[in-house]
């Protein structure tokens, strides 16, 4: 009897190892329904083939989970950037709605444009003009009155083209991207040019990305006491500039550690994206091409709007991927 028994017993150890699933293998498979919104053809087999050989621990492309870091773009890559950038929207409509609560803004004449509707004009002073309203629309609040204000916005507000909320104007084929890299323990962060506070209240909802894994523009900030409460409050100057040249940067101050993803969609992305594939180990460059006129925007070379020159000209020569919208994604924005 006690033959029998141990028969038994090496027989049932026998299979449930045999069934147990090994430890580092990649879960690619598992999570392949997650880029249904992408046709079937280069791009998507590359990022899929990327992502298996960098996750399987017998590929001489393995990477160990802690390495495994993925960074975007936000304006134009993970979310629409037409006609223009959907922050430089809240910025006019906080100035509209609270004009008459500063009579200091009459001054500026950049505001005093916005206030007359004319936008051009408006825009004229170039990045100073800008920078001018970003500062009276995100300053001289707490943090979370900051945030408050940005999260009644979004309820509120309509894309003036597509009537959509501006968070549902987000790519659904890249919301997918995200969902297989982090199923395959890839850690995502976003790395914009736009305001790291403004995208702080709403990415982890829309993207599964937290707070924490958001780089941006910043002003800066100070703790002080109001109200009988200690608050972060924001003030009207410039921290750090997140774009181009300062996206390394960005990445080297808040990560720490060089991505091996990089994905973007305009020039302002590409040192990002050459900081992340140059040297020795696997890497992939993304650039996301609006090609797309009748279901987004079709625009690259002379858009005044994520503009795409040098990046189109040495994406092939660097070895970088180009997505074609029109072409690799079956839909756009979620349903």
């Amino acid at each position: 009897m006690k033959k029998y028994l141990l028969v038994f017993l090496i027989s049932f150890l026998t299979f449930a190892c045999s069934q147990t699933p090994q430890n580092n293998q990649s879960s690619l498979t598992k999570a392949e329904p997650f880029l249904e919104s992408w046709n079937e053809g280069v791009s998507k087999k590359a990022i899929e083939d990327f992502i298996k050989n960098t996750t399987d621990p017998n590929s001489p492309d393995f990477i160990p989970e802690k390495d495994r870091i993925a960074v975007f773009d936000n304006d134009g890559t993970l979310w629409a950037e037409q006609p223009m950038y959907f922050q430089l929207y809240y910025a006019i409509d906080f100035i509209k709605k609270n004009a008459s609560d500063h009579p200091e803004w009459s001054k500026i004449e950049s505001i005093q444009a916005i206030l007359q509707d004319d936008l051009k004009a408006a825009l004229d002073g170039g990045t100073q003009a800008i920078l001018e309203l970003v500062m009276v629309s995100h300053s001289d609040m707490t943090a979370e009155e900051f945030a408050q204000s940005v999260r009644s916005w979004l309820q509120e507000s309509r894309h003036p083209q597509t009537g959509k909320p501006y968070n549902q104007m987000i790519y659904q084929p890249m919301v997918e991207l995200l969902e297989l890299l982090r199923a395959n323990d890839y850690k995502t962060f976003i790395v914009s040019g736009g305001g790291i506070d403004f995208l702080r209240v709403w990415a982890e909802e829309a993207y599964g990305i937290p707070p924490y894994q958001v780089v941006g523009t910043s002003l800066k900030a100070k703790y002080e006491e109001q109200n009988g409460k200690m608050e972060i409050i924001k003030i009207p100057e410039l921290n750090f500039i997140d774009d181009k040249e300062g996206k390394p940067v960005g990445i080297h101050q808040h990560i720490g550690m060089k991505p091996i993803i990089a994905g973007g969609n305009s020039d302002g992305d590409y040192q990002m994206i050459e900081y992340t594939t140059q040297g020795s180990g696997p890497s992939l460059g993304i650039y996301i091409h609006h090609t797309d006129s009748i279901r987004e925007y079709a625009y690259d070379r002379e858009s005044h709007v994520g503009r795409l020159d040098k990046g189109l000209d040495d994406a092939a020569r660097l070895g970088w991927l180009v997505v074609d919208m029109a072409k690799d994604w079956k839909t756009i924005y979620p349903e």
